[in-house]
């Protein structure tokens, strides 16, 4: 179906009623399961509640209804997701604040405020809740695990974890949240940046020696790629560590370390030896990254053993999403509020407004 055809199908307008809703059709044996972009605009990953309430409003002659609804979580975190929002109400006639993406929050503290018609946003409530909780989440878990490498840097491994459609959303989440970087392509773009990475175990395996490996990698790589090796995959570490900074010297920028959980994984006492056999070598340049299974305690005990960069993937891609709450808080321009809660709007001196 073209682009013309789609439009002027009645199906691929934005979902008003029961009707509507009913003539949707998705037959799972040819599409991916996740949401198309067009889909989440006109509305397909609501709650089917939020169309009743649509339709009843409509007849009712009452879905223009000015109102103003503000968004809080029940918990402390980091906020992220804004964007999304925004662009999913780019084209409706409501006002919105918003406290800026990468803030710490409060329990309770009023994160976002939509002002205008009903009908404008209120199909909408699971979406936009949808969008703050998981990337907040997110957003969240990457600030524990930086603040507990503290000046060391912090890469989000985790795409691997998620399902693909969320994958960019989450590392660019880890981001906003205060890792350095993402390994996810397209989470990278959309952040203006480039992904962070080298090669996999894969590799070595097929190749067959890390030295090989490693020689390639220095040849046939940009002079702006970092040369950060892996060196666990035959032999032991501080082995394999010295073997290839013999072989790239002062070319080497770190090896890497992510010895599976079958042999220990990673430990500080391995970090450390790593660190001493190299600088007994007079490799006191090269730095040693490591990845598989951190948390934020672990990264602390690393970081003090003397690694000096993390790749963090199932810490932050496996955090629970962080509740949201929306409330409707003035009603035609009156204070309300369902019991329970404080009608009328909560001030935040946060909230900054991103769509007039």
């Amino acid at each position: 179906m073209t682009g013309d055809e789609r439009a002027s199908c009645p199906s691929s307008r934005e979902i008003r009623n029961l009707a509507d809703a009913k003539a949707v059709t998705a037959d799972a044996k040819t599409r991916f399961y996740s949401a198309e972009h067009d889909e989440i605009r006109r509305g397909l990953t609501t709650d089917i509640y939020f169309v009743r309430t649509r339709e009843i409003l409509d007849r009712l002659g009452l879905g223009k209804t000015p109102v103003v609804a503000e968004i809080f979580s029940r918990k402390t975190g980091v906020l992220a997701g804004v964007g999304e929002v925004l662009h999913l109400l780019k084209d409706k006639q409501v006002r919105i604040w918003a406290v800026p993406e990468g803030e710490e929050f409060a329990s309770k503290e009023v994160l976002m405020r939509i002002e205008g018609p009903y009908d404008e946003f209120g199909m909408f409530e699971t979406t936009i809740l949808g969008f703050l909780a998981s990337s907040s989440g997110w957003a969240t878990a990457a600030r524990t695990a930086k603040e507990a490498a503290g000046d060391e840097t912090v890469i989000c491994f985790g795409a691997r974890h998620v399902h693909p459609a969320v994958a960019p959303v989450m590392e660019r989440a880890a981001v906003i949240g205060g890792v350095d970087g993402a390994s996810c392509i397209l989470a990278a773009k959309l952040l203006g940046r480039e992904p962070s990475g080298t090669v996999p175990h894969a590799a070595f395996l097929i190749v067959g020696d890390s030295v090989k490996v490693a020689e390639a990698y220095d040849e046939f790589m940009p002079d702006d790629a970092p040369r950060i090796i892996l060196v666990d995959t035959f032999k032991d570490e501080a082995e394999e560590a010295l073997r290839v900074a013999e072989a790239l010297g002062k070319r080497l920028t770190g090896i890497r370390l992510d010895t599976p959980g079958e042999r220990g994984g990673v430990t500080p006492d391995l970090v450390t030896e790593v660190r001493a056999r190299l600088d007994q070598a007079g490799y006191g340049h090269v730095k040693i990254f490591v990845s598989g299974g951190l948390y934020p305690e672990k990264i602390q005990a690393l970081s003090r053993a003397g690694a000096y960069s993390f790749g963090v993937g199932s810490f932050i891609s496996q955090a629970s999403p962080i509740d949201m709450t929306l409330d409707l808080k003035e009603v035609g321009g009156k204070p309300i509020a369902k019991r329970g809660r404080i009608p009328g709007i909560i001030e935040n001196e946060k909230l900054e407004l991103v769509k007039g």
